[in-house]
């Protein structure tokens, strides 16, 4: 059975310029087919987007969880519904006051907790509120999963009541896939003056890599127009989308064979949660 498959790219202040990308796709006997894309321009159009009816398993760039020694020193609830929810009652500016005011207090070089997903991961701590800003990410993105009824493996399961179709929501994280193609190389700049050759070469090294299956056991498939799309554009968000597309696809595999973490490792935190296809 064919399930919908969704890779999100997530951005806190979606506009014109700069919207959430969609990348929807089916996967079967170890193909991704992609789809389509689909930009959403508010922060009201993902929340509706996210409550319209139907199924699916989407991969999403952005942090679920903080760091559980974050939470701690700050005495907020280390029950992750509880934290989120008092996490969401904050504004921008009390977040960026706490977390200054905690990296403040701490010695040099060790001023941003991290999640053990992160290092492993290669990603930013998830408190971490400019470049990139993915603690506003995480202010932004997670409540409305969870107004929406999104089941998020490991962190939170909606009331059955809640449910009009079955959404699994998990952490996905591009820059995990893309290294493991292109090291230290980087593929995409919002910065006109760096649309480079050399990135537009790498972004087409990594579909190289992504459409002959050398990522996650999965191989993409694509039709032309798509893939001159994803080499042309040089801010890499459509690109990104794919990527959490493919981990969206890794993880539905491995729930469709039973496994209730799709594939997270089970000793994951609950408070902080994990990124998709990371080793634990």
């Amino acid at each position: 059975m064919t399930v919908s498959l969704v890779g999100c790219d997530f951005s806190s202040r979606p506009r014109p310029q700069k919207p959430i990308v969609l990348a929807w796709g089916q996967a079967e006997r170890g193909v991704l087919r992609l789809e389509r894309w689909e930009a959403l321009y508010s922060l009201e159009a993902y929340a509706d987007w996210l409550r319209a009816p139907g199924s699916w398993v989407g991969g999403f760039d952005l942090p679920f969880g903080l760091p559980r020694p974050l939470v701690e020193a700050l005495a907020w609830p280390t029950e992750w519904r509880a934290c989120i929810d008092h996490y969401a009652a904050l504004s921008r500016a009390e977040i960026r006051a706490v977390f200054a005011a905690y990296c403040d207090a701490r010695p040099a070089g060790s001023k941003l907790a991290h999640r053990e997903t992160d290092r492993p991961a290669g990603a930013s701590p998830s408190m971490k509120w400019v470049n990139p800003p993915v603690a506003y990410m995480l202010h932004a993105g997670v409540p409305p999963l969870i107004a929406a009824g999104v089941t998020l493996p490991g962190l939170y399961a909606p009331p059955a009541d809640a449910l009009s179709g079955a959404k699994i929501g998990l952490e996905a994280y591009p820059g995990f896939l893309a290294r493991q193609v292109l090291g230290a190389r980087s593929y995409k700049s919002d910065d006109k003056a760096k649309h480079t050759t050399e990135r537009w070469v790498a972004r087409k090294d990594l579909l190289h890599a992504l459409e002959w299956g050398q990522l996650l056991d999965c191989r993409l498939q694509l039709k032309s127009s798509q893939r001159e799309a994803l080499i042309d554009d040089a801010s890499g968000d459509k690109l990104d989308a794919v990527l959490c597309l493919m981990q969206a696809a890794w993880a539905a595999q491995r729930g469709q064979n039973g496994d209730p973490l799709f594939g997270l490792p089970a000793h994951l935190d609950p408070l902080e949660g994990w990124i998709v296809g990371v080793p634990g």
